[in-house]
C-alpha cells in the first residue's frame, strides 16, 4: 500500500502561482509512475500531468507551458509549479502513484485526499 498526502493549495488571483507536493510513504518501492488530476464541481477528474520514474512527463494541454511536474525520488515527492492561473484551472487537485503492475494493466493505483485549488479572476 502507497499513502500520499498533498499540500500546497490555495486561493490565488488569475495570473498567480502555487506549488503542489505530494509527499508518498509505505511501499514506495513499487513507485513506477506518479501524476497529478483534478476534478473541477460538476466534472469527471481529470489528467493534468504524469512522471515516470526515470523522468519522463506528459501534460494535458490545457497546461502546457504553464504547469511543470517534477520528482525527487530521494524524498518520494512529486511537484506540480503551477504558473500563469486560470480560474478554469479551479479544481481539487489530486495525487496519484501506480506501480509499473498497475500500468501496465490499467488500475487506478493510489491516491491522495486532494486539495483545492482556487482561482480568482
Amino acid at each position: 500500500q502507497v499513502q500520499l498526502v498533498e499540500s500546497g493549495g490555495g486561493v490565488v488571483q488569475a495570473g498567480g502561482s502555487l506549488r503542489l507536493s505530494c509527499a508518498a510513504s509505505g511501499s514506495i518501492f513499487s513507485i513506477n509512475t506518479m501524476g497529478w488530476y483534478r476534478q473541477a464541481p460538476g466534472k469527471q477528474r481529470e489528467l493534468v500531468a504524469i512522471i515516470t520514474s526515470v523522468g519522463i512527463t506528459n501534460y494535458r494541454d490545457a497546461v502546457k507551458g504553464r504547469f511543470t511536474i517534477s520528482r525527487d525520488n530521494a524524498k518520494n515527492t512529486v511537484y506540480l509549479q503551477m504558473n500563469s492561473l486560470k480560474p478554469e484551472d479551479t479544481a481539487v487537485y489530486y495525487c496519484n502513484a501506480k506501480s509499473g503492475f498497475e500500468v501496465a494493466t490499467n488500475r487506478p493505483g493510489s491516491w491522495g485526499q486532494g486539495t483545492q485549488v482556487t482561482v480568482s479572476s
